[in-house]
């Protein structure tokens, strides 16, 4: 599986122990940037182009960190196909996967450390979505509207 990611200066932090992680637990990591610190980047820029690559199906899943999570997850829920989830809560990394599809996780660095990032993502890229009928009948409604968008 190949797990993209993207940060700008207030996710750079957490950026290598991430990128370090996710391939000790198996997985191939694509970096869409930032690739330096810059104070005054642009989250939107790293995280359009994560998006699009997950929305082409480029990678299997996004990581997205920004300082508060917020503005990485608004950005990457304006892409088609993107299901982004803001996640703070190991419940809601797992259930965002489990029962909405989830293939984007939003972290903000300054709200979550750096070991609870880590276990955030290693539950969210382990989680399964479980295609229960319900479930799949959401997951259609939002991709109806998405197709409506375009």
């Amino acid at each position: 599986m190949q797990i993209g990611i993207a940060v700008d200066h207030g996710g750079y932090v957490l950026k290598q122990a991430v990128c370090e992680s996710v391939n000790r637990w198996g997985y191939q990591i694509k970096d869409f940037g930032a690739y330096d610190y810059i104070p005054d980047d642009d989250y939107p820029d790293y995280v359009f182009a994560l998006s699009n690559a997950l929305s082409r199906m480029d990678i299997d899943r996004g990581i997205a960190v920004c300082g508060s999570g917020v503005g990485a997850c608004i950005a990457a829920n304006k892409v088609y196909g993107i299901r982004a989830g803001l996640i703070s809560d190991v419940y809601s990394a797992h259930q965002g996967v489990e029962d909405d599809d989830l293939n984007m996780i939003c972290l903000g660095a300054r709200v979550v450390g750096r070991e609870y990032a880590l276990e955030l993502i290693y539950t969210f890229l382990h989680a399964k979505f479980t295609r229960n009928k319900r479930h799949q009948r959401r997951i259609n409604k939002i991709k109806e509207m998405e197709n409506k968008q375009r």
